[in-house]
């Protein structure tokens, strides 16, 4: 009964959102007899966004960038810009999505399962021995292949990145919309650094192997 009374007030909410965007876009269309490209690319990266239920970070900046999209009413006018802007920003919510769709997968199947061709065999992965705070002992799987295994927090690279092309088409004639990109990234920077820290709290000398597989917090070669 609880899950279907999620699944209803996640209904209600994304459907709220899609109206006021169909909203804005008559609202636009109705004033200039057109609509932007910029905001042409906002809606289909929103339509995108809302098919994925685990990307749930963009809540808050969703209103934000769209009220600043209408601000500026700006055009990329370059056609080839506005498509390359577009497939740019559904990229990074696929990748988004399959980061999540391996972790979830992995998890449910125990590790029993195939990740960019490897089975369980060839799948690299550390078992983790915790204890609960009843003493009890348990084991989790750490994944270190896949997306997994590019950095302990790659999800974040695509989800700051699907920011940046969610607001990009607002084009860079002030400040303003890019308010939410950088406090994004600041955001899941400090959320990937209290998860290492509990982490290494939870698991001890297994999270320490972990990061001798994963060497990288959130990008490859660099942090």
């Amino acid at each position: 009964m609880m899950s279907w009374a999620v699944l209803a007030f996640d209904l209600l909410h994304q459907t709220g959102k899609l109206g006021a965007l169909l909203l804005l876009f008559w609202s636009m269309y109705e004033q200039n007899k057109q609509v932007a490209d910029s905001m042409l690319v906002y809606t289909i990266l929103t339509l995108a966004y809302v098919t994925n239920s685990s990307y749930g970070n963009q809540d808050i900046g969703a209103l934000w960038i769209l009220l600043m999209i209408e601000l500026d009413s700006t055009s990329a006018g370059d056609a080839c810009l506005v498509v390359s802007i577009l497939l740019a920003g559904l990229v990074c919510i696929y990748i988004n999505y399959d980061c999540d769709r391996q972790r979830q997968v992995f998890r449910k199947t125990n590790g029993r399962c195939l990740i960019w061709g490897n089975s369980i065999k060839g799948l690299k992965h550390i078992e983790a021995t915790y204890f609960t705070t009843k003493g009890e002992s348990k084991t989790n799987l750490l994944l270190t292949s896949g997306w997994w295994g590019l950095s302990r927090h790659f999800h974040y690279v695509p989800e700051i990145l699907a920011a940046f092309f969610w607001t990009v088409p607002a084009l860079f004639n002030h400040f303003l919309p890019y308010f939410y990109v950088i406090f994004l990234t600041i955001l899941l920077l400090d959320r990937a650094k209290r998860d290492d820290d509990r982490c290494s709290s939870k698991y001890g000398k297994y999270w320490k192997l972990y990061c001798t597989d994963v060497r990288y917090r959130v990008l490859p070669r660099v942090y």
